[in-house]
């Protein structure tokens, strides 16, 4: 088991972040992380990660203590693309990226050819090689957020945290991000935990669905299984219609507003592409 994570608990002064979380996460799998605001899930990422440490309970990666692992060897086999990062000192794009091997380099080492190519590869997967000479500073938030996923990339490392990793992009560079963390996963046995709050992408991404509420962990399991309406309702407190979409091989969520009239199906128009089509098509 890649982590095993029993009874954890964070508390923040006076207030319970998460609270007693139990569950094993198995190499090679894409995770989305889903919840409400305030649900616990950046915390749980920063936990996983060694840059929070358990008010209570235990995580153990590859059979060992968390905790026994020193800063460099967690940056070897875990890199996190946060939510929220501050760059306020002008480096240049290339060598933002290139932060990513220094975990991977000896001390006072040089970059070698290798480490550079990692680095070139990293810019040209996210789109941000033209980027590379410019000051991080003069970005845009989205500009920077794929910076910042390249980094991760070149860090090269087993599991890849992304906390809202694509929450600054427009559809196109979203999507191409998250295509990349599954070829990661896919090609490379990647282990991958992604906070979302578009639950359509995590249906499209993700193996497996964890469903954080007040800090709970309130359900999980396989995304063929856990997304449903039900889980949607006790989770957001929102009714959905979860339908199977035959195009994407994927389940995707229609959303009621609150406080309007039940949804009714109208009659079917023409547009095969229509909402009232897609919602024909039920999962196997």
């Amino acid at each position: 088991m890649l982590f095993t994570i029993r009874s954890l608990s964070y508390t923040y002064g006076q207030s319970p972040v998460l609270e007693e979380v139990s569950l094993d996460l198995q190499a090679g799998t894409f995770y989305g992380v889903l919840g409400p605001n305030g649900s616990g899930k950046t915390t749980f990422l920063d936990l996983l990660s060694g840059h929070k440490q358990p008010s209570t309970g235990n995580i153990r990666f590859r059979d060992r203590d968390l905790q026994e692992f020193s800063k460099r060897e967690l940056a070897r086999e875990i890199a996190l693309v946060p939510q929220d990062y501050a760059l306020s000192f002008p480096f240049r794009v290339e060598e933002i990226v290139l932060m990513g091997r220094y975990p991977h380099l000896p001390r006072f080492a040089a970059p070698s050819r290798p480490d550079l190519d990692l680095v070139a590869q990293a810019l040209e997967q996210t789109g941000t090689a033209a980027l590379r000479n410019r000051y991080i500073t003069d970005l845009s938030g989205g500009e920077k957020q794929r910076v910042i996923f390249a980094r991760a990339l070149a860090q090269q490392t087993p599991v890849l945290l992304l906390d809202e990793a694509t929450s600054n992009l427009d559809v196109k560079h979203g999507l191409q991000l998250l295509q990349l963390a599954r070829r990661r996963n896919r090609e490379d046995g990647s282990t991958i935990l992604a906070v979302f709050h578009d639950v359509n992408q995590a249906a499209c991404f993700c193996d497996v669905l964890l469903f954080f509420k007040q800090g709970r962990l309130v359900h999980c399991g396989p995304t063929a299984h856990v997304l449903t309406a039900q889980t949607l309702q006790s989770v957001f407190e929102v009714q959905a219609r979860v339908f199977f979409e035959p195009e994407l091989r994927a389940r995707q969520v229609v959303f009621k507003p609150p406080e309007t009239p039940e949804l009714e199906a109208s009659p079917e128009p023409d547009n095969d592409e229509s909402l009232y089509t897609l919602e024909k098509a039920q999962a196997p």
